[in-house]
């Protein structure tokens, strides 16, 4: 196993790259054991999901899904390559070690012993793979796939999303959206200032509403305290504008984010933003008519809450030895599955915290327990042993 996540980490697969040579390795890795992959690709052919099952795709099949990207590591200084997977200390270092390749490594191991239940005719339930691509910036590819799978009519009894849970179920988790927001003002000498509109200065106003809107939901909001953070989330994450201290600056764009729990409309804070800048817009064109505010959504990921009464579901709370499991503030594709129809549960290695940090870590004690669970959701599917 630690040999195919070497392989895996070898793979720039940040979101910005192409992740075509991670997918055909893995296609190549699934042939050899005779598992035939379908691949579906981006439309420009520069990325691909893929999707394999090992037994009969005619029986209801339980999906191990992950995504191949990863985020970059700009800016980020790291005590080791980040490329080549390293050990210290009983942990895994390296890109994706955590997030998610951890878990793809650890479904792959298992690939030789269920291809033989399978030629046996050993298993109940056929088992899907699925490697799905741009998770990171916005759970882009998985919509495509899972297309594919309705597609071809498929029966998907439910998926397992392995996102590092430290082998915990997570059972719902809060939605994603990111806008772009770009102001529009009149440039002029910082001498002559009030001939101008300042850009910046717009902008500013509209992140103080937002940070306004953010409070009332924390102390005053709706809150579920299964959640690690209970209520819904504003914030600010990117700005850029101005060109010199003595120009009042022209543009200002900024991106924003919302994340919002199931049941709720994310909706209602964009619509308060885009009221607020309206005002705004109007007080900017009494200096200059040329003036504008723009909304451009980047993002939109919906939140999850599974199927207490799936199969999956079961299967998953069995072997974690737990009734329920936990709700968490970031965001994965079970959205995805769930609004296409699929049950869906997020369980796998390592801890959300190590995702996404420099030095980004998976203990080799988390990938060795999620290949034991791994096995034991073999022995339920396999026969005499399932539900």
């Amino acid at each position: 196993m630690h040999a195919i996540l070497a392989s895996l980490i070898a793979f720039d697969s940040t979101s910005r790259h192409s992740n075509l040579a991670l997918i055909e390795w893995v296609a190549d890795y699934l042939q050899q054991h005779g598992v035939h992959s379908t691949l579906t690709f981006s439309d420009d052919g520069r990325k691909a999901n893929l999707f394999a099952v090992i037994g009969d795709a005619a029986l209801p099949v339980i999906v191990l899904s992950g995504h191949s990207d990863v985020v970059p590591v700009d800016g980020q200084h790291w005590q080791s390559d980040p490329f080549v997977l390293s050990e210290r200390d009983g942990r895994l270092y390296g890109r994706g070690s955590c997030d998610m390749k951890g878990f793809i490594a650890c479904v792959l191991s298992q690939v030789p012993a269920w291809t033989t239940l399978a030629a046996a005719q050993r298993l109940e339930r056929g088992i899907g793979i699925a490697l799905s691509y741009d998770e990171e910036v916005g759970c882009l590819g998985v919509s495509r796939l899972i297309a594919d799978l309705q597609q071809r009519q498929l029966n998907i009894e439910g998926c397992i999303i392995g996102e590092p849970t430290m082998m915990r179920p997570v059972i719902a988790h809060k939605g994603i959206a990111h806008y772009r927001c770009r102001v529009t003002g009149r440039a002029a000498h910082s001498s002559l200032t009030p001939q101008g509109v300042n850009a910046i200065e717009y902008a500013a106003r509209l992140i103080t509403h937002i940070r306004r809107l953010a409070d009332t939901e924390q102390f005053f909001g709706a809150q579920q305290t299964l959640y690690d953070v209970p209520f819904a989330t504003l914030q600010t994450g990117v700005i850029h504008g101005g060109t010199a201290p003595n120009i009042v600056p022209k543009d200002c764009e900024f991106i924003f984010e919302c994340r919002w729990l199931p049941g709720d409309r994310h909706q209602r804070f964009v619509d308060s933003v885009r009221d607020y800048a309206a005002v705004l817009c109007a007080e900017m064109q009494t200096i200059a008519p040329e003036a504008d505010i723009s909304f451009e959504q980047l993002v939109d990921c919906p939140p999850f809450e599974s199927d207490p009464d799936s199969a999956v579901r079961r299967h998953v709370e069995a072997l974690c030895h737990c009734c329920g499991g936990e709700a968490v503030a970031y965001t994965t594709e079970a959205g995805r599955f769930a609004e296409a129809g699929i049950p869906a549960v997020v369980c796998g290695p390592g801890s959300i915290a190590q995702a996404h940090r420099p030095d980004e870590f998976v203990a080799i004690s988390q990938l060795d327990e999620c290949v034991a669970w791994l096995q034991q959701l073999t022995a339920r599917l396999t026969q005499h042993n399932n539900l």
